[in-house]
């Protein structure tokens, strides 16, 4: 017997090895904290210069230097082996630098050399620290020497290790020195007093909060610059050092400055988070103000670094100093200083470093200081705030975009409920609808008649172009270039520009403008970072200076600012969410499931979120020509057994109904399949469609739902596991199951497993059989009993029988938890609107898909936050990773005969910061390759490369199309991704075996025969993660198929790859690689996108044609062949489904599209439900123009529905009549490029007139 080594590996972001070039020293220490090695520089001088005869040497090292493994090692074989003491104090425990860790622990073992490793903080790390040697006492004293910090301290932790290394020399044990106070530049232990005293009378106090360390180094110039430019602002700065938020001392000062001199805002500049993430909110010392907390950033990087980046900050600096205070429900500002090297200290041969403030960052960020401040200062009735509608595409039928939700209701919720908080507010109007009137009267982004509209707002040019010249040279030169003079602008009327604005008194609601793609789109589509137009930022300009906004609220997810070009985050001033924007409070209702769209507007655009509700799910159940076809069915069956002469009558009609509509062809039958066959597969789809969850209607800002949609809503809350799974947090349908004593062959039945076209052959207890009185002859019947009686329970139409002890305990947990939670979230929306309208602060709260497991995100109303980037991807989203890739991989055989060996994976962002990473793993878990994890803290610090005997199948060579987003919030896991590609990439097997390692192996030996180095040819031959350009988001097809700029598929596939194209890993952050894009799509075999929850499908965004339509196009087009198209479901993470994405699209057309519930859903919100029965037709027709996914038959469901109905297109023409020609015209583009044939002769003359 012999075990199978696993192949280990480690994350590498390209950097270079770095030599630190010292000579040997008696003592080493290392530390990631630059204003430690500063005290101990320092203190070490104070050592020397005081002891008589020689003294052991030391050297200092920055543990940031020490990241790359190679550099590990060259320290290992220059420094330690000759040292007499090492000392290392790691921030984050042993997974922050588990290379180092190791070898510095192997060497020092091997050569007995002392080695203490001390934890970064004040909390003990047993797993840290048993990796040293030296013993507990002497560990402990040189921990706390740095625990209290400051150069006396660092001075006696100088003698105290010398003196164990032989020297005599005499030390002072570890003095206490106060771990928090306040500042002032130039003044030594001032008082709160004596700081407020130091700026105007009147002016708002505004805390900085720093730490106790960068006074302690003397390095506080990013310090005084904020003090500075507070006042000048009008703010009274009380700067406040302390050791940690979490020290009593720290925080008891903080608590204490915030009661006797209540702020108008709060600055903090230190790291991590008081709470932890997922858990109930901690009390912060922050909590009294009662105020906007703004994280500053004085970030670890060095600013020639971040000028040059498109990512803004390092992993490590957006993990500390971004992502972790988002759980606290701080907000983003900018990085405001970053580190310069001050000089090189030759006795310990260490560059020393300061901060060095940049002053535009500085001066940005108090006066977003003092904004917040004046909104806290002002009374409601003075406060002027701007409502900021989204459209697009740019129609006047799609005002008021808003995921899921009816934004023109949900804004005139928010307009009264302004009204009875006091704000100055009028002429409300009654409705959305009427909202959506009175602005379409007036200039909106629809081109063809603007100049004949009346109404909007005026800026005239000789204001806009004394604000246009304030801005910095590189945006004004950039606009000009692309945009010319401002007086070309289609926004110009005379010697003004006429704005979408409509005016309600103090508060104004205005429709944003168009990106600029609308107004030459031959010219800009394949331009990734279009710049806007005048227009656009004439919009913000005159909502800054003219109407004097003290606030604005971009209303539903989302708009178009925060997708400006610039970098990630910490913009500088030529990014252009703040060029556009400015220094402006800034509040977005945000759909709570969407942590990643929503995480960019809190860091690109100082966003506070006020996160709201999903729609109502409920089940699609069924209707028309479905239900006609499910009797049919139960009436064969039935004849089967009672009067077999009419089963071949009634068998002929099934297949004929089936046919009539298509359903055969979404089944994918054939000739080849026996009648049995066809029968047993409709049956189970029936049912399937009937099951599966659809959003009825949409949810309005500020109400929670009622009645029927409030029961189907926690139906759908309680259908999966939460939690631990048990209790109360148990599946009520399995609980049910459960206590009903459902078994198959002994083991329990699962409800949310079943196979629905299986024949139900287990018990058949009174309690189901009273809740239906249809047939119940398989597992999908047996669901459906189980579906029907839970809603019956949540409704309380039936009581639980006393024995249901297991659904006892999920009822109990909905009628004390989960119901006043749901019926809450109106309320709290509209109080977290108003709170942060005031100035005041908005509480956190996590984020995610309430009905994926996660209703621990509700209630809505908070600013939520998004997931800790370095334990992604989780354990459990390894977990599902490699069983969906096992499965598809089972599948792709199957159907092929063959296991695929290249694939191409779109990812998104958002998903993966509410699945914990689902794509990441599968990506590795498809390559072989599982992530290793840091046992304490979750976090991933490797992988391993898995044996291939133990994958018993090929590895699969995986190309990993990022979005945007992913891009700037996922830069580790772009390296974990690329550093395992290139390490599979490495190894040793047959090419039927790793099909990755020869393709590589043919690509570097092309590369290098073609002119370029070896090291070169490697690096191009590895790239499997590509991208937007840096700076820019999307995939290149809205434009395209908005604007009706394609003449054929090449056309969808050059944008695709031309938005696409860009290299990541190695260090690439964004390297132009077109050829080598093309050259992966070309062979591929496979496409793959992965859906995570069914509270919206792909036909409800414009992102799944876009990249999922998008990249099959390109495959087709490169290629000459369509490729498979898998598009999975992981709604229930125990159970992934694969579906290819015909089926998918055939189910979301029968269960929703054409569904009368749907219809009847949308048409309860007017012109809003309009607007998404038009969208729904964009996304089915951009899918068959991209992936030839949908049919003649689902084009023809889809107009009988909409346009055929007499019902449905009277509302339409009453609520949206924009969005009936809409329709209409994409119905009739669709039938002219033959995507569709009719099956009714006179669509097109009827496509015509209705299109107008």
């Amino acid at each position: 017997m012999h075990l199978l080594a696993a192949t280990p590996g480690s994350v590498t972001d390209g950097s270079e090895a770095v030599d630190l070039g010292q000579t040997p020293g008696d003592i080493l220490f290392l530390s990631a904290a630059d204003t430690e090695l500063a005290c101990l520089a320092q203190g070490y001088a104070q050592v020397t210069s005081d002891h008589d005869g020689p003294f052991p040497s030391l050297r200092l090292a920055n543990l940031m230097q020490l990241g790359h493994n190679l550099s590990v090692d060259l320290y290992v074989e220059e420094m330690a082996v000759n040292a007499k003491l090492v000392v290392v104090r790691v921030i984050g425990g042993t997974g922050y630098w588990p290379y180092g860790v190791e070898q510095l622990a192997a060497i020092c073992r091997k050569k007995k050399i002392p080695l203490a490793f001390l934890p970064g903080d004040d909390q003990p790390d047993p797993e840290l620290t048993s990796c040293g040697s030296l013993d507990t006492a002497a560990t402990q004293r040189l921990w706390r020497y740095m625990i209290e910090g400051g150069i006396g301290n660092a001075a006696e932790a100088i003698r105290f290790a010398a003196s164990l290394i032989g020297t005599e020399t005499e030390w002072r044990e570890p003095a206490p020195l106060p771990k928090a106070g306040y500042y002032l530049p130039g003044m030594a232990h001032p008082s709160l007093e004596e700081v407020l005293v130091a700026s105007d009378p009147g002016a708002h106090p505004a805390p900085i909060i720093f730490y106790r360390a960068l006074v302690q180094a003397g390095n506080t110039a990013p310090v005084d610059a904020l003090i500075k430019a507070m006042r000048s602002e009008g703010l009274a700065p009380v700067p406040i050092f302390v050791s940690s938020l979490k020290d009593p001392v720290s925080a008891g000062l903080v608590r204490g400055a915030i009661e006797q001199a209540p702020p108008g805002v709060i600055l903090n500049a230190t790291g991590f988070a008081v709470s932890k993430p997922g858990a109930p909110g901690t009390e912060t010392p922050f909590d009294g103000g009662d105020c906007t907390v703004l994280q500053v950033i004085f970030s670890g990087g060095n600013r020639e670094s971040w000028e040059s980046s498109s990512n803004g900050l390092s992993a490590r600096d957006i993990a500390m100093n971004v992502a972790l205070p988002e759980v606290d429900g701080r907000v983003l500002t900018r990085a405001v200083s970053f580190k310069a090297e001050a000089r090189r200290d030759e006795a310990t041969e260490c560059s020393l470093v300061t901060y060095e403030p940049v002053p535009d960052r500085i001066v940005f960020t108090a006066k977003l200081a003092a904004s917040w401040a004046r909104l806290r200062a002002t009374n409601s009735k003075e406060r002027k705030l701007a409502i900021v509608l989204a459209n697009y595409p740019n129609k006047d039928g799609r005002l008021g975009n808003g995921v899921g939700l009816d934004t023109p209701a949900g804004t005139v919720t928010v307009l009264r409920a302004l009204a009875e908080a006091g704000y100055g507010v009028r002429d409300i109007p009654i409705n959305g609808d009427a909202l959506i009137g009175r602005l379409s009267v007036g200039p909106t982004n629809d081109l063809s008649d603007r100049d004949s509209r009346k109404g909007g707002a005026l800026l005239s040019l000789e204001d806009y172009k004394a604000a246009f010249a304030r801005l910095p040279e590189t945006v004004r030169t950039e606009i000009k270039e692309r945009w010319g003079a401002p007086e070309s602008d289609p926004f110009v009327s005379g010697d003004a520009f006429r704005l979408s604005v409509l005016s309600l008194g103090n508060v104004l609601v205005g429709i944003q403008p168009a990106r600029g793609y609308n107004i030459d789109p031959t010219a800009s589509y394949h331009d990734p970072d279009l710049v806007p137009p005048h227009g656009y930022l004439a919009f913000y300009i005159w909502l800054r200076e003219q109407f004097g906004a003290h606030a604005i609220v971009h209303m539903g997810k989302h708009g178009n600012m925060e997708w400006l070009p610039g970098k990630s985050l910490a913009l500088s001033e030529s990014c252009y969410p703040e060029a556009v924007f400015g220094a402006l409070p800034h509040l977005y209702p945000f759909i709570v499931n969407d942590p990643g769209e929503g995480t960019q507007a809190k860091r690109r655009s100082a966003a506070v979120i006020i996160d709201h509700l999903t729609p109502p799910l409920t089940r699609a159940e069924s209707y028309g020509p479905l239900k006609e076809l499910e009797a049919l069915v139960d009436e064969y069956y039935q004849a089967a057994g009672v009067d077999p002469r009419r089963l071949k009558l009634l068998s002929q009609q099934i297949l004929e109904k089936m046919a009539s509509i298509g359903l055969d062809k979404d089944l994918g039958l054939s000739d080849r399949d026996g009648e049995a066959e066809k029968l047993n597969r409709l049956d189970g789809y029936l049912c399937e469609l009937k099951e599966l969850q659809i959003r009825d209607g949409l949810h309005i800002f500020g109400a929670a739902p009622e009645g029927r949609l409030l029961d189907d809503l926690l139906t759908a809350l309680v259908r999966v596991p939460r939690g631990q799974g048990d209790g109360g947090d148990a599946s009520l349908q399995r609980a049910l199951a459960r206590d009903l004593g459902l078994e198959l062959d002994g083991e329990p039945f699962d409800p949310l497993a079943a196979d629905m076209g299986l024949p139900w052959e287990g018990l058949r207890p009174d309690a189901l059989a009273a809740v239906d009185d249809q047939h119940w002859r398989t597992h999908g019947d047996t669901v459906e009993r189980l579906e029907l009686l839970a809603h019956d329970l949540i409704a309380g139409r039936r009581e639980a029988a006393p024995e249901w002890e297991r659904t006892g305990a999920v009822l109990e947990a909905v009628d004390t938890h989960l119901r006043p939670t749901v019926t809450s979230c109106g309320d709290t929306e509209r109080v977290g609107l108003l709170t942060g309208l005031a100035g005041r602060f908005v509480a956190p709260g996590s984020s995610g898909a309430p009905t994926r497991g996660r209703p621990d995100v509700l209630p809505t109303g908070r600013n939520f936050y998004s997931v800790d980037t370095r334990a992604v991807p989780t354990p459990a989203a390894w977990q599902l990773g490699w069983k969906s890739a096992c499965l598809l991989l089972e599948r792709y055989r199957q159907e092929n005969g063959a296991w695929p060996e290249r694939l191409a994976i779109s990812a998104w962002g958002t998903a993966n910061m509410r699945t914990g990473g689902d794509d990441i793993a599968q990506a590795l878990a498809l390559m072989g390759v599982k992530p290793e994890w840091d046992v304490a803290s979750g976090r991933v610090t490797g992988f391993e490369i898995l044996p291939s005997s133990v994958l018993d199948r090929p590895r699969v060579d995986v190309t990993f199309r990022v979005s945007g987003f992913f891009r700037d919030a996922f830069p580790f896991q772009i390296d974990l991704l690329d550093s395992a590609a290139r390490a599979v990439a490495a190894l040793d097997e047959p090419a039927a075996q790793n099909p990755l390692a020869a393709r590589y192996k043919a690509d570097a030996d092309a590369f290098e025969n073609a002119g370029a180095s070896r090291e070169a040819a490697e690096k191009q031959a590895g790239y499997r993660v590509f991208g937007s350009k840096p700076g820019a988001y999307g995939a290149g097809l809205q434009a395209m198929i908005d604007e009706q700029l394609w003449e054929n598929e090449e056309d969808l596939a050059n944008a695709y790859v031309a938005w696409g194209g860009y290299a990541y890993g190695q260090g690439a952050e964004g390297e132009a690689a077109h050829a080598l894009f093309e050259s992966r799509l070309k062979d591929v075999e496979l496409v793959l996108h992965n859906q995570d929850n069914r509270e919206h499908d792909l036909l409800d965004s414009d992102d799944y044609y876009q990249f999922e339509g998008g990249i099959t196009a390109a495959i087709r087009h490169l290629s000459g062949a369509q490729p498979t198209v898998y598009h999975n479901d992981h709604s229930r993470p125990e159970h992934p489904r694969i579906r290819s994405l015909e089926e998918e699209i055939a189910r979301v057309v029968r269960a929703r599209v054409v569904n009368p519930k749907w219809i009847a859903g949308v048409m309860r919100h007017g012109y809003k439900g309009a607007f998404e029965m038009a969208a729904t037709v964009d996304y089915m027709f951009a899918f068959a123009a991209t992936a030839h996914c949908v049919g003649d038959h689902h084009f023809d469901a889809v107009f009988d529905a909409y346009l055929g109905d007499d019902e449905v297109r009277t509302f339409l023409e009453r609520h949206n009549p924009a969005a009936l020609k809409e329709m209409a015209a994409k119905l009739r583009e669709a039938l002219d490029r033959g995507l569709w044939r009719p099956r009714r002769n006179a669509a097109h003359e009827e496509l015509t007139t209705l299109a107008g």
